[in-house]
C-alpha cells in the first residue's frame, strides 16, 4: 500500500466517522490516488491535481468539484505531515514535541483560535465529559466546545505525559512550555513556520504562506461545504457554526461564504435546483 493510499484510507475513515457518507468522494479520490500511483508521484501538486480534475469525468462531478475533493485531501495530507514533523522537534526526550503536536492537532479539528487553545486552563479541559470551556475570548464571551472521542485520546495522552515529565513544575495552563510555563505566541508561530518549511508548505525566506489561523478558516469552510453536499439547510445551521466558533454574530460566519469559490459554486448549484422549472 502506498503512502497516499494509506493516507486516503485514514482520511475517509475520519470523515465517515464524523457521520458523512462520502460515497461519491470515496470513488473520486480513489481514482485520484490511482492516477498518482500510475505516475509514480508521491507529492500532490497543483499541476497534477489540475491534470486529473480536468480529465473526462462522469456527469455527476464537474472539474471544480473534483478539484475541491483533491484540495480537501491534500490539506489533510499536509496536516498529517506537519503533525508528524512536530514529533521530531528537539529535544528528543522533551515535552516540546508533544506540546506542538497536540496543540496544532486540537486547533485543526476544533477550529479554535490559537489564543483560545493556548489559554486553556487545566480545569477547562474535561476529558471525561469531552468538553472544553473557552472563557472570555475575543468578544468577551465564554462557550463550550464538545470534543470527538478521537480528539480526547491524544489530549489525555498529552496530559499524562506532561504531568509525568514536569510534575509540580507545571503551570496552570493545559499546554505548557518545556519547563512548565505558559506558551508564548511568538514562539508558537515560529515553530509553525519552521515546520511549514520542513514539509514544503513554505520556502526558505518566504514572508507569506500558511498561518496557524488557517486551521480555523479551513475548519469553517469544510463544515459549510459538507453541509451543502449533504443537502442540509445551511441557512438554518449557520447559527450553530457561529456559536461553535465563538463569533459575535452570524454575520461574521457569513464571511466564509463569500471568500471561498467552492462554497459559492455549491450555493449557486443549490439555487439553480431550487428555481429549476420542469416541463
Amino acid at each position: 500500500m502506498t503512502d497516499l493510499r494509506s493516507a486516503l484510507d485514514k482520511y475517509l475513515s475520519m470523515r465517515k466517522g464524523f457521520g458523512y457518507k462520502y460515497a461519491h468522494r470515496t470513488r473520486r479520490l480513489a481514482d485520484f490516488v490511482a492516477f498518482m500511483e500510475k505516475r509514480k508521484a508521491r507529492i500532490i501538486t497543483t499541476k497534477l491535481a489540475m491534470e486529473w480534475a480536468t480529465l473526462p469525468s462522469d456527469r455527476h462531478a464537474s472539474w471544480a468539484l473534483r478539484l475541491s475533493d483533491v484540495r480537501g485531501f491534500a490539506r489533510h495530507v499536509a496536516n498529517e505531515a506537519l503533525l508528524k514533523a512536530a514529533l521530531a522537534l528537539p529535544p528528543s526526550g522533551g515535552l516540546r514535541r508533544w506540546t506542538y503536536h497536540t496543540l496544532f492537532g486540537l486547533i485543526a479539528v476544533t477550529g479554535m483560535r490559537i489564543s483560545e487553545a493556548m489559554g486553556l486552563e487545566r480545569d477547562d479541559v474535561d476529558l471525561d465529559a469531552g468538553v472544553l470551556t473557552v472563557r472570555l475570548t475575543k468578544f468577551g464571551k465564554s462557550r463550550l466546545v464538545p470534543l470527538h472521542p478521537t480528539t480526547r485520546t491524544p489530549l489525555r495522552d498529552y496530559a499524562h505525559r506532561r504531568d509525568a515529565m514536569l510534575g509540580s513544575r507545571c503551570g496552570s495552563t493545559f499546554f505548557v512550555a518545556e519547563q512548565g510555563g505558559r506558551l508564548l505566541h511568538q514562539y508558537v508561530h515560529r515553530v509553525f513556520w519552521r515546520l511549514s518549511r520542513e514539509i514544503g508548505l513554505r520556502r526558505p525566506g518566504d514572508r507569506t504562506g500558511p498561518r496557524v489561523h488557517d486551521f480555523r478558516h479551513r475548519f469553517a469552510i469544510r463544515t459549510l461545504l459538507d453541509w451543502y453536499r449533504e443537502g442540509q439547510d445551511v441557512e438554518q445551521q449557520l447559527p450553530v457554526l457561529s456559536t461553535y466558533l465563538g463569533h459575535a454574530c452570524v454575520r461574521d460566519t457569513y464571511w466564509y461564504l463569500s471568500t471561498c469559490p467552492e462554497l459559492m459554486e455549491e450555493a449557486a448549484r443549490r439555487l439553480d435546483r431550487r428555481w429549476e422549472v420542469t416541463p
